[in-house]
């Protein structure tokens, strides 16, 4: 993939390049950041762009005095120009000669083959063109690991070793990307004279969710890039260009996917519900109908799957942090007047302090819904808790 095609991270995708056309490009970069934030897509689409710079000055062998070998040195294309050169077709294919991958993977039972990347190429291949921003549940499924543990092993280490210790066979570096490195255990200081003294013109990428668990003395040995979370407008922007999303849905998943777009992706599987309908109706079976009216709204939203459930909380999370906002900065807000006009009137029944309570509950209650907590209990006992968060102050929440 091409830089352009990674949603957001403009300023990052700049850095990188300019590390590349000003000779600064480290020998270890570890990419850090959370799920769906594109650490992965970033690390591939920058690997795929080194291996297709040309290598267009030979390397002078030593003379008979001993001097040493001329330095190589790429010819560098901006990252619009890379589609154009021949190696990029097979760097795009995640087929480049120079390119090599390591990621967790499991030991196949049949025939007994080790546990090492090369024998899962096939399945990265079609994982990374098909749902990049995957995460290592996404990608172990999609392996059929069941309920085994993926790792990256000392096999794949010394897979590693021997695959680097050859000359690159066309591209100006040898590239290696490491995703998670969080599943390399003791097995993994196997890598860190490699790491640090690396043969010439071999660059490793690493990728990870969080730097909290990965080996001490392999973190020391590499240059930090926090990738941050995505925009809500640049997941918005993404779910409308590749999930062909109407605006105004694309906009309401954007908003409760946390700058997550794997998340955005999941909520699209269950975006048709009516949220602010249901939201509406809750309330007033809590301030108004009483426990009859909260039992039946109840065992309805318990009759939906558990990815729904969520979708809903974190929506309605959503909607309290726009009524805050507006509050506090004044009803100027950008917002569909739907969800502006429903924002006001929970402005009229809670304060601030109420509302952060509110948020608080919610997201308790988004963290039992994914621990299989009982929903009917669940949302039972949360509509208990609104009502005295609110303190029974009635205003029956109508579209009038």
């Amino acid at each position: 993939m091409l830089l352009k095609e990674v949603i957001g991270q403009e300023k990052l995708k700049q850095q990188l390049i300019e590390m590349v056309q000003h000779q600064r490009l480290s020998h270890a970069l570890l990419f850090v950041g959370p799920e769906g934030s594109g650490a992965l897509p970033l690390a591939i689409a920058f690997a795929q762009y080194i291996v297709s710079l040309p290598n267009n000055e030979k390397e002078a062998s030593a003379d008979l005095f001993g001097a040493p070998p001329s330095p190589v040195t790429p010819t560098i294309y901006s990252p619009d120009e890379i589609e154009t050169l021949p190696a990029y077709h097979r760097a795009s294919q995640l087929m480049h000669p120079d390119l090599h991958f390591s990621f967790p993977s499991i030991t196949l039972e049949k025939g007994g083959k080790k546990n090492i990347s090369a024998n899962f190429i096939e399945e990265w291949r079609s994982f990374i063109n098909g749902y990049p921003y995957g995460n290592v549940f996404d990608w172990l499924q999609s392996i059929n690991a069941e309920n085994k543990q993926g790792n990256i092993s000392a096999d794949e280490c010394a897979e590693i070793i021997k695959k680097l210790s050859f000359k690159s066979f066309e591209s100006a570096f040898k590239v290696l990307v490491i995703w998670m490195p969080e599943y390399l255990g003791k097995e993994g200081n196997k890598l860190l004279k490699l790491i640090e003294e690396p043969p010439d013109n071999t660059i490793f990428l690493l990728v990870a969710s969080s730097e909290e668990n990965i080996l001490p003395t392999i973190l020391s040995r590499c240059q930090y890039i926090k990738v941050p979370r995505l925009s809500s407008s640049e997941i918005e922007e993404a779910l409308v260009r590749n999930a062909q999303l109407d605006p105004e849905k694309a906009a309401q998943i954007a908003a409760i996917s946390d700058g997550n777009y794997r998340e955005a992706l999941h909520l699209i599987q269950h975006s048709d519900a009516d949220h602010l309908t249901q939201i509406r109706e809750w309330l007033n079976a809590i301030l108004k109908g009483g426990p009859l009216a909260q039992l039946k709204w109840v065992d309805e939203m318990s009759k939906m799957g558990r990815e729904p459930q969520k979708q809903f909380l974190k929506y309605f999370n959503h909607l309290i942090e726009q009524s805050i906002r507006i509050k506090v900065l004044g009803n100027e807000l950008a917002l569909d007047p739907s969800l502006k006009d429903f924002a006001l009137r929970i402005n009229k029944i809670a304060g601030v302090g109420q509302m952060e309570a509110l948020i608080e509950e919610l997201d308790k209650a988004v963290y039992h819904i994914e621990r299989n907590a009982n929903p009917k209990m669940l949302f039972m006992a949360l509509g208990i808790k609104f009502y005295h968060i609110i303190q029974n102050k009635t205003l029956i929440l109508t579209e009038a």
